[in-house]
């Protein structure tokens, strides 16, 4: 019985609609509104016709034409509100009738909905008035273009020939929350391997850019890693970059830089097995992954290294890191009873391997660099994580580089390492490992190059 009334509530809400397509938009709010409701269950998504979506269509068409001249004649904008609801109703009943129903995305994408909704969203944005009956209308449409995108790789790439990348910008650079979030939601459900490609493309980076901008100001984008992932292919890719490419990545290294030294604490709450997952470190992990991959490129790492915040930084979270290790056992606690499967199961696994490379990188070949990470007391605690450690794969080799660039043309950094050697603070086997020794000389010591003889 629920069915069958439901086919013909359906029949009767359509119907209904056909009547009153030439009355006034708060006439046809109700009709539309009673669809929306029906549209929740699954039978009336099925059988609605084409004819009812050609309503709805030309509803929105007509609403755009007024806004149209609303933009132009001020004194048209009178009535907007309840030109506004009205949008926000079709969204609505457009959105919940494409749930699981591959044939009305098709039939909307087919009659030209999604050009229509994404002309519509640009009008919205080009509102002088931002009130709350417009912020409505603009999540609804945004919402809309989700579900009909959502499986449907043919709406996908409708949108994204629509949107990319103008709108997109827009709608992550709006004020409302709302907006921006769902604008995340419809981004991410269009993307595939060859739109990943476009996106990554120097002019579109931003696009990238202003979701981990989002992640850093409001702290609910469950898409920031993803974005940060995208990024990280990129600069991963060995002698692929060009002077453009180059230059935007220079135009936001301090950016990045930034978001790492506003967010790198949050690792700490990784020392509770609850918080494993836990995004803000995650996008922290994926963010020193990028800076390490940045600073390895000569024309980035000369930026980076006028970064001095991101050295001291750097050296903070390792002394944090290192000392919650040895407080209490968790993922920072260096350790040689690890299974394999258990190494690469943790998000932080190599984080302390993937600081001291970064804090290396810093020191090449740059004297000023070298000089404050001995400020800061950073050779002591570099020489404490020179060992084995099942949490950090390859740490010790990080840590034996970056002792190197510490000590390189750097006689200060040289003295201090020597007398800790003296005084039993330096391991004398893990300096041997850096194929460096120390030696006396003239009551002097001296830390040399164990390969080659003094002179």
């Amino acid at each position: 019985m629920a069915a069958a009334a439901a086919v013909g509530e359906m029949a009767e809400a359509a119907a209904r609609l056909r009547r009153l397509m030439a009355a006034e938009p708060s006439t046809r709010l109700e009709s539309v509104r009673a669809l929306t409701g029906l549209f929740r269950q699954a039978q009336p998504r099925e059988m609605a016709e084409e004819s009812l979506f050609r309503d709805l269509l030309e509803i929105l068409m007509r609403a755009s034409n007024e806004i149209e001249q609303a933009c132009k004649d001020f004194s048209e904008l009178l009535d907007l509100d309840t030109c506004l609801v009205l949008i926000a109703e079709c969204f609505r009943c457009l959105r919940n009738a494409c749930v699981q129903c591959a044939k009305n995305q098709h039939v909307m994408r087919n009659l030209g909905l999604i050009a229509t909704s994404v002309h519509l969203i640009k009008l919205l944005d080009g509102m002088p008035v931002k009130e709350e009956p417009l912020l409505i209308a603009f999540r609804c449409s945004l919402q809309f273009l989700g579900n009909i995108a959502a499986g449907n790789g043919d709406s996908q790439n409708s949108i994204w020939k629509c949107a990319f990348p103008d709108l997109f910008l827009t709608c992550l650079t709006y004020s409302d929350e709302k907006i921006v979030a769902y604008c995340c939601m419809v981004l991410f459900t269009c993307l595939n391997s060859e739109k990943v490609k476009e996106l990554l493309d120097p002019g579109n980076l931003s696009v990238a850019l202003h979701v981990i901008k989002v992640y850093k100001e409001q702290l609910e984008s469950e898409w920031s890693v993803t974005f940060l992932e995208l990024i990280m292919a990129k600069v991963s890719e060995k002698n692929t970059f060009t002077n453009e490419e180059m230059n935007v990545f220079l135009r936001h290294a301090d950016f990045l830089a930034g978001c790492f030294q506003e967010k790198c604490k949050t690792v700490l709450k990784l020392t509770s097995a609850a918080d494993a997952e836990d995004e803000e470190a995650l996008v922290t992990i994926r963010l020193l992954d990028i800076l390490c991959e940045m600073t390895s490129n000569n024309g980035q790492l000369k930026y980076l290294q006028t970064l001095p915040d991101l050295l001291e930084t750097a050296i903070d979270t390792l002394r944090l890191t290192h000392l919650a290790g040895k407080q209490t056992v968790n993922i920072f606690t260096t350790t040689h009873s690890m299974t394999w499967q258990e190494e690469v199961s943790h998000p932080a696994v190599g984080f302390k391997a993937h600081l001291i490379r970064l804090i290396g990188n810093l020191c090449y070949k740059n004297k000023e660099n070298q000089d404050k990470v001995y400020e800061l007391d950073g050779i002591p605690l570099i020489l404490d994580n020179c060992s084995i450690d099942d949490n950090n794969p390859f740490l010790n080799q990080w840590a034996v580089y970056t002792i190197r660039n510490l000590t390189e043309q750097n006689e200060r950094n040289q003295e201090l390492i020597a007398q800790m050697e003296e005084k039993g603070l330096a391991d004398n086997s893990a300096l041997e490992s850096m194929g460096l020794q120390v030696e006396k000389q003239d009551e002097k010591l001296i830390l040399r190059s164990a390969r080659k003889k003094p002179s």
